[in-house]
């Protein structure tokens, strides 16, 4: 692979890739995370009150999921041939869990009798979403084999000890996420319910992530050691604001302030991310292809530019709105 700096150019989009992650995770993490949360209940005005909390955004969450893929797929070809040859079947598994969530989202209210198994769809779909995200993030911290531009791995190279705790942990992280975005949303005894679980919730991240770190100095050694992070001491900055934030999302419920417990869970995930970005740069394939190596062509990365200003900002701009609408609790539903 070649060891050439990245232009401008592919710098910006993978900046843009990169953001547009974190977004991602951001956004359809709290509505998967309410999904995950909704199997937990059998109460139906807790589970329709749920819905109503995510009802006007789950669908324009998942638009970013689009932009990572088309993006990856038209700026950085090799990454993407690389990524759907190594998580083929996580990448399948999640499309079938998304399909399944907008079915049961939908489903549920016009299907009286079958509505047990919309829900179960709707439990599951999201669970296995967020367990095969999780369990991605856990094999590129492994590592995968490429050979000439091409993943030189198996079907189940991403079925790991390693990466099977970090599809656990993002589990419990997006149901932490939910249960906060729960308490902003609702009032009464839902947000009670929520405030509840989320001190369980942040106790099952720290321990799942606690429990991944020491399986990695131990059964699946290498995921953090080949890491540059031994390289860039100043990135162990993240890993302590992301464990602070832990503690004050369990603090935070005591005060019981409404935005803080939601608030403190994507800081927590922004410095995960972000400690993921100082262990990877500049590998997009760690540890094996580099931005530069897996960058189009600079034309085809200009022609795209001119498209990218234009659609980006109003990818954004519909995103910023539909939160300005429907901001602020939900009392009646949205349906």
């Amino acid at each position: 692979m070649s060891a050439a700096a990245p232009s401008d150019l592919a710098l910006f989009w993978a900046a843009v890739i990169a953001v547009s992650i974190l977004v991602y995770v951001i956004l359809d993490g709290f509505d998967l995370g309410v999904g995950i949360l909704f199997g937990t209940t059998r109460e139906e005005s807790h589970r329709l009150h749920m819905m109503d909390t995510i009802a006007p955004f789950w669908d324009g969450n998942e638009t970013w999921l689009v932009v990572i893929g088309a993006g990856l797929f038209a700026t950085f070809p090799v990454v993407y041939a690389v990524f759907l040859g190594a998580f083929y079947l996580p990448v399948l598994l999640l499309l079938v869990g998304l399909i399944f969530r907008g079915i049961a989202f939908e489903f549920r209210y016009r299907s009286v009798k079958t509505r047990w198994l919309w829900d179960l769809g709707f439990f599951l779909g999201s669970t296995v979403v967020a367990f095969v995200q999780g369990a991605a993030v856990g094999a590129l911290m492994r590592g995968l084999p490429v050979a000439q531009g091409q993943f030189a791995g198996t079907s189940f190279e991403w079925l790991h000890p390693f990466s099977v705790l970090t599809g656990v942990g993002l589990v419990f992280g997006y149901a932490l996420l939910g249960a906060g975005w729960i308490v902003l949303k609702s009032e009464g005894d839902l947000r009670d319910w929520a405030y509840r679980r989320i001190p369980w919730l942040a106790a099952a991240v720290f321990g799942v992530l606690g429990l991944a770190f020491a399986v990695s100095l131990s059964v699946d050694a290498g995921a953090i050691a080949q890491s540059h992070l031994k390289d860039r001491p100043w990135g162990w900055a993240f890993v302590a604001v992301a464990i602070a934030s832990l503690i004050g999302v369990v603090t935070g419920v005591r005060v019981r302030r409404d935005g803080v417990a939601y608030a403190l869970t994507v800081v927590f995930i922004a410095a995960a991310y972000l400690t993921l970005g100082t262990m990877f740069w500049p590998y997009m394939v760690p540890y094996a292809v580099t931005v530069a190596s897996a960058a189009a062509p600079e034309e085809s990365l200009r022609f795209l530019f001119y498209g990218g200003v234009v659609v980006l900002p109003v990818i954004a701009a519909y995103t910023i709105g539909v939160y300005w609408v429907f901001r602020g609790k939900v009392r009646s539903g949205y349906r």
